[in-house]
Protein backbone atom coordinates (compact mmCIF):
# COMPACT_ATOMS: atom_id res chain seq x y z
CA UNK A 1 0.00 0.00 0.00
CA UNK A 2 1.40 3.35 -0.67
CA UNK A 3 0.54 5.94 1.41
CA UNK A 4 0.89 9.37 0.92
CA UNK A 5 0.74 12.02 4.15
CA UNK A 6 0.39 15.89 4.06
CA UNK A 7 1.68 18.22 7.05
CA UNK A 8 4.35 15.61 7.39
CA UNK A 9 6.44 17.74 9.57
CA UNK A 10 3.92 18.27 12.02
CA UNK A 11 3.32 16.61 15.32
CA UNK A 12 1.05 13.55 13.53
CA UNK A 13 3.47 13.64 10.26
CA UNK A 14 6.27 13.22 12.55
CA UNK A 15 5.10 10.68 14.93
CA UNK A 16 4.24 8.86 11.55
CA UNK A 17 7.64 8.94 10.17
CA UNK A 18 8.59 7.37 12.83
CA UNK A 19 6.27 4.29 12.87
CA UNK A 20 6.62 4.16 9.04
CA UNK A 21 9.95 2.10 9.96
CA UNK A 22 7.73 -0.41 11.93
CA UNK A 23 5.56 -1.53 8.93
CA UNK A 24 7.61 -2.23 6.16
CA UNK A 25 4.39 -3.15 3.97
CA UNK A 26 3.33 0.11 3.44
CA UNK A 27 5.50 2.27 1.11
CA UNK A 28 4.99 6.48 2.46
CA UNK A 29 5.51 9.40 0.84
CA UNK A 30 5.84 12.57 3.14
CA UNK A 31 5.02 15.33 2.35
CA UNK A 32 4.77 19.80 3.73
CA UNK A 33 4.49 22.07 2.18
CA UNK A 34 7.77 22.73 0.15
CA UNK A 35 6.89 19.36 -1.56
CA UNK A 36 3.20 19.58 -1.91
CA UNK A 37 0.93 22.73 -2.06
CA UNK A 38 -2.83 21.25 -1.28
CA UNK A 39 -4.43 24.30 -1.56
CA UNK A 40 -3.77 24.40 -4.93
CA UNK A 41 -5.99 21.42 -6.07
CA UNK A 42 -3.97 20.93 -9.69
CA UNK A 43 -0.50 20.36 -7.81
CA UNK A 44 -1.95 17.58 -6.18
CA UNK A 45 -3.34 16.26 -9.01
CA UNK A 46 0.21 16.74 -10.66
CA UNK A 47 1.48 15.38 -7.54
CA UNK A 48 -0.89 11.52 -7.73
CA UNK A 49 -0.58 11.35 -11.72
CA UNK A 50 2.94 9.20 -11.57
CA UNK A 51 2.54 7.21 -8.12
CA UNK A 52 -0.99 6.99 -7.37
CA UNK A 53 -0.82 6.16 -3.59
CA UNK A 54 -4.05 4.13 -1.98
CA UNK A 55 -4.47 5.99 0.73
CA UNK A 56 -3.79 9.81 2.00
CA UNK A 57 -3.34 10.63 5.44
CA UNK A 58 -4.30 14.90 5.77
CA UNK A 59 -2.16 15.76 8.62
CA UNK A 60 -1.45 19.70 7.49
CA UNK A 61 -3.71 21.71 9.39
CA UNK A 62 -3.91 25.67 10.70
CA UNK A 63 -3.90 24.93 14.42
CA UNK A 64 -3.49 28.46 15.84
CA UNK A 65 -6.67 28.82 17.92
CA UNK A 66 -6.76 32.20 18.58
CA UNK A 67 -4.40 33.56 15.64
CA UNK A 68 -7.26 31.99 13.48
CA UNK A 69 -9.99 34.92 15.00
CA UNK A 70 -8.36 37.30 12.54
CA UNK A 71 -6.31 35.08 9.92
CA UNK A 72 -9.86 33.55 9.30
CA UNK A 73 -9.04 33.52 5.80
CA UNK A 74 -5.94 31.58 6.18
CA UNK A 75 -7.61 29.07 8.32
CA UNK A 76 -10.67 28.10 6.40
CA UNK A 77 -7.79 28.00 3.14
CA UNK A 78 -5.97 25.37 4.87
CA UNK A 79 -8.81 23.64 6.86
CA UNK A 80 -11.28 23.83 4.34
CA UNK A 81 -10.77 24.59 0.58
CA UNK A 82 -7.48 22.54 0.76
CA UNK A 83 -9.41 19.61 2.48
CA UNK A 84 -11.94 19.51 -0.71
CA UNK A 85 -9.24 19.68 -2.94
CA UNK A 86 -7.66 16.32 -1.18
CA UNK A 87 -10.99 14.54 -1.23
CA UNK A 88 -12.13 15.64 -4.85
CA UNK A 89 -8.20 14.02 -6.00
CA UNK A 90 -8.72 10.86 -3.85
CA UNK A 91 -11.69 9.87 -5.44
CA UNK A 92 -10.41 10.68 -8.65
CA UNK A 93 -7.75 7.78 -8.03
CA UNK A 94 -10.02 6.00 -5.49
CA UNK A 95 -7.78 6.16 -2.71
CA UNK A 96 -9.12 6.36 1.12
CA UNK A 97 -8.68 9.90 2.91
CA UNK A 98 -7.75 10.10 5.96
CA UNK A 99 -8.59 13.95 7.78
CA UNK A 100 -8.24 14.85 11.13
CA UNK A 101 -10.89 17.32 12.66
CA UNK A 102 -10.93 18.26 16.17
CA UNK A 103 -13.13 18.02 19.62
CA UNK A 104 -13.70 21.79 18.90
CA UNK A 105 -16.44 20.85 16.32
CA UNK A 106 -18.32 20.80 19.49
CA UNK A 107 -19.54 23.96 21.81
CA UNK A 108 -18.56 21.88 24.85
CA UNK A 109 -22.40 22.37 26.47
CA UNK A 110 -22.97 18.71 26.13
CA UNK A 111 -22.46 16.97 29.45
CA UNK A 112 -21.77 13.23 28.76
CA UNK A 113 -19.25 11.89 25.97
CA UNK A 114 -20.01 12.93 21.91
CA UNK A 115 -21.07 10.50 20.02
CA UNK A 116 -19.95 10.94 16.30
CA UNK A 117 -23.72 11.41 15.10
CA UNK A 118 -24.38 14.26 17.84
CA UNK A 119 -25.03 17.83 16.67
CA UNK A 120 -22.27 19.84 16.09
CA UNK A 121 -21.66 23.70 17.00
CA UNK A 122 -18.61 24.80 15.67
CA UNK A 123 -18.19 28.36 17.83
CA UNK A 124 -14.64 29.92 17.17
CA UNK A 125 -13.16 30.67 13.68
CA UNK A 126 -10.64 27.83 13.97
CA UNK A 127 -14.01 25.39 14.65
CA UNK A 128 -15.94 26.57 12.01
CA UNK A 129 -13.19 26.13 9.82
CA UNK A 130 -12.50 23.07 10.87
CA UNK A 131 -15.88 21.85 10.61
CA UNK A 132 -16.11 23.44 7.34
CA UNK A 133 -13.24 20.81 6.62
CA UNK A 134 -15.50 18.21 7.55
CA UNK A 135 -18.51 18.94 5.06
CA UNK A 136 -15.98 19.14 2.25
CA UNK A 137 -14.76 15.86 2.62
CA UNK A 138 -18.41 14.92 3.04
CA UNK A 139 -19.10 16.42 0.22
CA UNK A 140 -16.80 15.05 -2.28
CA UNK A 141 -14.92 11.85 -0.59
CA UNK A 142 -16.32 8.75 -2.03
CA UNK A 143 -13.61 7.16 0.48
CA UNK A 144 -12.95 8.62 3.69
CA UNK A 145 -12.37 8.86 7.14
CA UNK A 146 -12.69 11.81 9.10
CA UNK A 147 -11.03 11.35 12.31
CA UNK A 148 -12.05 13.54 15.16
CA UNK A 149 -9.13 13.95 17.87
CA UNK A 150 -8.48 16.32 21.17
CA UNK A 151 -5.60 17.74 23.10
CA UNK A 152 -2.84 16.42 20.69
CA UNK A 153 0.84 16.68 22.09
CA UNK A 154 4.07 14.80 21.18
CA UNK A 155 7.81 15.33 21.55
CA UNK A 156 7.49 17.53 17.77
CA UNK A 157 6.09 21.09 17.56
CA UNK A 158 4.26 23.27 19.71
CA UNK A 159 2.14 21.97 22.34
CA UNK A 160 0.34 22.53 25.64
CA UNK A 161 3.18 19.29 27.27
CA UNK A 162 6.02 21.15 25.96
CA UNK A 163 4.81 24.50 26.77
CA UNK A 164 3.72 23.68 30.76
CA UNK A 165 7.58 22.13 30.83
CA UNK A 166 9.20 25.28 29.95
CA UNK A 167 7.17 27.85 32.04
CA UNK A 168 6.81 25.79 34.82
CA UNK A 169 11.12 25.61 34.82
CA UNK A 170 11.08 29.19 34.11
CA UNK A 171 8.43 30.24 36.93
CA UNK A 172 8.16 28.30 39.65
CA UNK A 173 4.00 28.84 39.29
CA UNK A 174 1.49 28.20 36.68
CA UNK A 175 -2.12 29.42 36.64
CA UNK A 176 -4.58 26.44 34.17
CA UNK A 177 -7.85 26.44 33.72
CA UNK A 178 -9.74 23.64 35.68
CA UNK A 179 -13.62 24.25 34.23
CA UNK A 180 -12.10 22.50 30.45
CA UNK A 181 -12.58 19.05 30.40
CA UNK A 182 -11.10 16.49 28.13
CA UNK A 183 -9.03 14.34 27.44
CA UNK A 184 -5.48 14.73 26.11
CA UNK A 185 -4.14 12.87 22.75
CA UNK A 186 -0.43 11.31 22.59
CA UNK A 187 0.30 11.61 18.55
CA UNK A 188 1.98 8.46 18.50
CA UNK A 189 -1.25 6.68 19.55
CA UNK A 190 -3.30 8.57 17.00
CA UNK A 191 -0.51 7.36 14.23
CA UNK A 192 -0.55 3.63 15.19
CA UNK A 193 -4.19 3.72 15.17
CA UNK A 194 -4.15 5.00 11.37
CA UNK A 195 -1.92 2.42 10.64
CA UNK A 196 -3.79 -0.29 12.21
CA UNK A 197 -6.78 0.93 10.50
CA UNK A 198 -4.78 0.99 7.33
CA UNK A 199 -3.84 -2.23 7.67
CA UNK A 200 -6.40 -3.99 8.91
CA UNK A 201 -9.31 -2.77 6.13
CA UNK A 202 -7.34 -1.55 2.81
CA UNK A 203 -10.53 -1.61 0.61
CA UNK A 204 -12.56 0.18 3.13
CA UNK A 205 -15.18 1.64 1.99
CA UNK A 206 -18.22 4.65 2.72
CA UNK A 207 -17.44 7.95 4.39
CA UNK A 208 -17.79 8.46 7.89
CA UNK A 209 -16.58 10.14 11.06
CA UNK A 210 -14.92 7.95 13.99
CA UNK A 211 -14.04 9.79 17.47
CA UNK A 212 -10.04 9.31 19.02
CA UNK A 213 -8.76 10.57 21.96
CA UNK A 214 -6.57 8.68 24.83
CA UNK A 215 -9.03 6.96 27.25
CA UNK A 216 -10.14 8.68 30.37
CA UNK A 217 -11.17 12.51 31.56
CA UNK A 218 -9.39 15.05 32.80
CA UNK A 219 -8.88 19.14 33.11
CA UNK A 220 -6.50 21.13 31.50
CA UNK A 221 -5.19 21.94 35.34
CA UNK A 222 -5.02 18.08 36.65
CA UNK A 223 -2.81 17.77 32.85
CA UNK A 224 -0.66 20.51 34.06
CA UNK A 225 -0.03 18.82 37.54
CA UNK A 226 0.28 15.86 35.97
CA UNK A 227 2.72 16.99 33.87
CA UNK A 228 4.87 18.82 36.24
CA UNK A 229 4.61 15.18 38.73
CA UNK A 230 6.05 12.96 35.65
CA UNK A 231 8.50 15.67 34.98
CA UNK A 232 9.55 16.18 38.68
CA UNK A 233 9.20 20.31 37.76
CA UNK A 234 8.97 21.89 41.00
CA UNK A 235 5.87 23.92 39.82
CA UNK A 236 2.95 25.16 41.63
CA UNK A 237 -0.15 24.98 39.50
CA UNK A 238 -3.08 27.04 40.61
CA UNK A 239 -6.83 26.28 39.30
CA UNK A 240 -8.20 29.20 37.57
CA UNK A 241 -11.37 29.44 35.75
CA UNK A 242 -11.71 30.24 32.19
CA UNK A 243 -13.45 33.95 32.92
CA UNK A 244 -9.89 34.53 34.44
CA UNK A 245 -7.43 33.90 31.39
CA UNK A 246 -9.68 35.31 28.67
CA UNK A 247 -8.73 34.28 25.23
CA UNK A 248 -9.69 35.51 21.76
CA UNK A 249 -11.33 32.31 20.72
CA UNK A 250 -13.88 30.69 22.62
CA UNK A 251 -13.23 27.18 23.99
CA UNK A 252 -15.45 24.31 24.85
CA UNK A 253 -15.78 23.62 28.13
CA UNK A 254 -16.93 19.96 27.67
CA UNK A 255 -14.99 18.02 24.68
CA UNK A 256 -15.30 14.42 25.82
CA UNK A 257 -15.49 11.85 23.10
CA UNK A 258 -17.20 8.64 23.37
CA UNK A 259 -14.81 6.21 21.32
CA UNK A 260 -16.75 3.32 21.21
CA UNK A 261 -17.57 3.33 17.32
CA UNK A 262 -13.68 3.06 16.45
CA UNK A 263 -12.77 0.72 19.30
CA UNK A 264 -15.65 -1.97 18.38
CA UNK A 265 -15.05 -1.71 14.29
CA UNK A 266 -11.35 -2.01 14.18
CA UNK A 267 -10.22 -3.81 17.12
CA UNK A 268 -8.72 -0.83 18.84
CA UNK A 269 -7.04 -0.84 21.95
CA UNK A 270 -6.82 2.65 23.45
CA UNK A 271 -4.10 3.50 26.62
CA UNK A 272 -5.05 5.67 29.22
CA UNK A 273 -4.02 9.22 29.00
CA UNK A 274 -1.70 9.10 32.53
CA UNK A 275 0.58 6.05 30.57
CA UNK A 276 0.91 8.05 27.50
CA UNK A 277 1.97 11.14 28.83
CA UNK A 278 4.69 9.47 31.12
CA UNK A 279 5.94 7.78 27.42
CA UNK A 280 6.15 10.64 25.89
CA UNK A 281 7.79 11.79 28.44
CA UNK A 282 10.11 9.81 28.58
CA UNK A 283 10.79 9.65 24.97
CA UNK A 284 11.74 12.99 25.41
CA UNK A 285 14.12 12.58 28.47
CA UNK A 286 11.45 14.96 30.76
Amino acid sequence: MKILVTGANGQLGSELRILAHEHPGFTFIFTDVAELDITVENDIDMFVRDDKPDAIINCAAYTAVDKAEQEDSLAFLINATAVGNLARVASKINAVLIHISTDYVFDGKGYKPYMEDDATNPVSLYAKSKHAGEQQVQSYANRAMIIRTSWLYSEFGNNFVKTMMKYGKERGMLNVVFDQTGTPTYARDLAGTILEILQKQPDYKGVEVFHYSNEGVTSWYDFAKAIMEFSSIDCKVNPIETKDYPLPATRPFYSVFNKFKIKQRFGIAIPYWKDSLQECLGRMGK
